[in-house]
């Protein structure tokens, strides 16, 4: 019931036009003026003022009002969309409140009889600037807190922010106004910043994020620190890895600077962020040699290594390319991002499994496979540790198994990609790899 009743209260203030909005937030303004010069009465004469008492200020009150209300909108108070603005809007209103009230107060002090009481005025303004700014936070606090109660419903991502800084507020200002996002809390190396609450959102520091997982789960950490140094994103990196959770960052702040691209823009972290020296590029030269027009296999072609290497041979334009992958929503979306960027891709996604011997030779004689790069193994370290007996039988059995079936069908060229960790391997499944 409480979630249609959000929904109905949601599409019905998505469905109202510009001009109906401004007109309801004239109308409650101008609530709010006649509210704040009664008040203003009432605190400077009398706690239980009666109508008969103000009555022969009426004609001043409604001036009074409608200067507040051409004002306002002459100040642009009524063109943003309130539930997304942000806090710049308490300038704007401080300027408006300060043109209509001020006015009026300096003339009072000129013509004594034909203005409101100085004091009124005063305290007229105060409260009109403070109930004009309380009721649009509460608007935009109502419209926040429904679309994170259906968007938690929904199970839409959660999300801690890694980093309370200037670009940490500014996204998680765009992730509040997105109702595909939850946002969590904030994570920062600042004790200064630690428990104090930013933007309405508790900053945590880093060494209690396994404990608030505990507690609430949450689905991504967004490294909102653009210009931090590879060591150190690296080093976040590898202390979140214990976590269920996926680590996405933001664009470097070159390019957000130079608008190419923006803050909300959030992607995976790019492994060329992690490396401790400058990224060396393929030679597209050398990769040819065994891809262009060759069909080329790859196995674990769904996988974080196995999909780039896959639109790495497609842009080499292979004869064709087969894509040999265990999980299917893996494979899918590798299939479906080769069909978006390579139209002309003869390609062929198969769901296999390396240990499956039969399988892939079978589907390396139907497309008589010349280069297989083999990337179908496991490599997460703590998942290898906890399950050993699997890391070992696929990592060994299921490579010797492409290299055994690779010979027997005279496969001319196959390259074992994963080799990670197999030098002096420290556990099981660096020695797997070994």
């Amino acid at each position: 019931m409480y979630r249609k009743l959000a929904n109905k209260i949601l599409k019905l203030a998505n469905s109202l036009s510009r001009s109906s909005k401004r007109s309801l937030l004239i109308v409650t303004d101008c609530l709010i003026f006649c509210l704040s010069i009664y008040l203003a009465f009432s605190l400077r004469f009398n706690l239980s003022l009666e109508y008969q008492q103000i009555r022969p200020f009426l004609g001043e009150i409604l001036g009074l009002i409608a200067i507040k209300t051409l004002v306002f909108y002459l100040k642009g108070i009524y063109s943003p969309v309130v539930r997304y603005t942000g806090l710049e809007f308490l300038s704007s209103v401080l300027q408006a409140v300060l043109y209509s009230s001020g006015v009026l107060i300096s003339l009072a002090y000129f013509q004594r009889d034909a203005f409101l009481p100085r004091s009124v005025l005063i305290i007229d303004a105060l409260l009109t600037l403070v109930l004009v700014i309380g009721v649009r936070l509460l608007i935009r606090s109502v419209f926040h807190r429904l679309n994170i109660y259906v968007s938690s419903l929904d199970r839409e991502p959660t999300i801690v922010i890694y980093g309370a800084g200037i670009v940490g507020c500014q996204l998680a200002r765009s992730l509040q106004n997105d109702p595909h996002y939850r946002l969590l809390a904030f994570v920062d190396d600042n004790p200064d910043l630690q428990q104090r609450v930013v933007q309405g959102i508790r900053v945590y520091p880093p060494s209690q994020l396994a404990l608030l997982h505990q507690k609430r789960a949450f689905d991504w950490v967004v490294l909102a620190i653009p210009n931090l140094d590879k060591a150190r994103k690296r080093q976040i990196i590898e202390s979140l890895e214990t976590l269920p959770i996926d680590i996405k960052t933001v664009p470097p702040l070159s390019k957000i600077l130079s608008g190419e691209a923006t803050i909300n823009q959030i992607r995976s972290v790019d492994v060329s962020e992690l490396l401790g020296r400058e990224e060396i590029l393929p030679h597209p030269e050398l990769l040819g040699k065994n891809v262009t027009g060759k069909a080329v296999l790859v196995t674990g072609g769904g996988g974080s290594i196995g999909s780039e290497l896959c639109r790495q041979i497609a842009f080499l334009k292979p004869k064709c390319l087969v894509i040999y992958e265990l999980n299917e929503f893996s494979l899918y979306k590798i299939d479906l991002d080769l069909s978006e960027n390579y139209s002309d891709l003869r390609k062929y996604a198969y769901l296999g499994n390396v240990l499956d011997r039969n399988h892939l030779a079978r589907v390396i004689q139907q497309h008589q496979i010349e280069t297989i790069y083999h990337t179908a193994a496991y490599k997460h370290v703590p998942l290898v540790e906890a399950n050993p007996s699997q890391g070992v039988y696929t990592n060994v059995w299921g490579s010797l198994n492409v290299a055994q079936t690779a010979i027997e069908n005279s496969v001319s060229n196959l390259v074992l990609i994963s080799t990670d960790k197999a030098v002096r391997p420290t556990n099981i499944m660096g020695a797997s790899k070994r």
